[in-house]
C-alpha cells in the first residue's frame, strides 16, 4: 500500500500524484494504520466529553487511546472547567437571589423566575453548541475557560 507523503491519503498503484492535494512527491509505502481498539473516533470522543459534564470529561482524560490526543484532551478539560464554573455560578446566583428576595420581601422572586429561565436555556444552548463543534472537529474556545483548557491540553 502506498500513501501520499503530504496528506496521508491512500494512493492507487498506478498514480504518480495524489488526487487530493496534487503532491507529485514519491509515495511512502507503509502499513495500513491500525484501527482504534475502541472504534470511537476522536471527534466523537471529544463531543461525548461534554455529555455528562465533568464526569465524562474526567473519563476521557483517563481512557487510554484518548488521553494522549490533544483534541480530545482540550474538549475534556473545557468540559470540566465549563461545568465547574456553571455549578459555581448557579450557587452564587441562588445565594444572591435568596438575599435579594429577603431584602425586597419577595419582589425579586418575580424578576428572578424569567432570568433563571433565560440562564438555563442559554446554558443549555452553549452546552449543545460545544458538543456540536467538537463533533465537527472544531476547537471553539470559551473566553477564559478555553484558554485554560488549551494550556492544560498542550495546544
Amino acid at each position: 500500500m502506498s500513501f501520499c507523503q503530504n496528506c496521508g491519503r491512500l494512493l492507487t498503484e498506478s498514480s504518480s500524484a495524489c488526487p487530493i492535494c496534487a503532491s507529485a512527491g514519491p509515495a511512502a509505502t507503509v502499513a495500513a494504520p491500525a484501527p482504534s481498539t475502541s472504534g470511537l473516533q476522536p471527534h466523537s470522543a471529544a463531543a461525548l466529553a461534554y455529555l455528562a459534564g465533568f464526569v465524562t470529561g474526567i473519563i476521557f482524560l483517563v481512557i487510554d487511546p484518548f488521553k494522549a490526543d490533544r483534541f480530545v484532551r482540550f474538549h475534556a478539560f473545557q468540559s470540566i472547567f465549563f461545568n465547574v464554573a456553571w455549578v459555581g455560578f448557579w450557587i452564587v446566583w441562588m445565594i444572591a437571589g435568596m438575599i435579594l428576595g429577603a431584602i425586597t420581601k419577595g419582589l425579586f422572586f418575580i424578576v428572578e423566575l424569567p432570568v433563571n429561565l433565560l440562564l438555563m436555556v442559554g446554558g443549555f444552548c452553549l452546552w449543545a453548541y460545544l458538543m456540536y463543534s467538537a463533533s465537527q472537529g472544531k476547537t471553539f474556545r470559551l473566553p477564559v475557560i478555553g484558554a485554560l483548557a488549551a494550556k492544560q491540553a498542550g495546544l
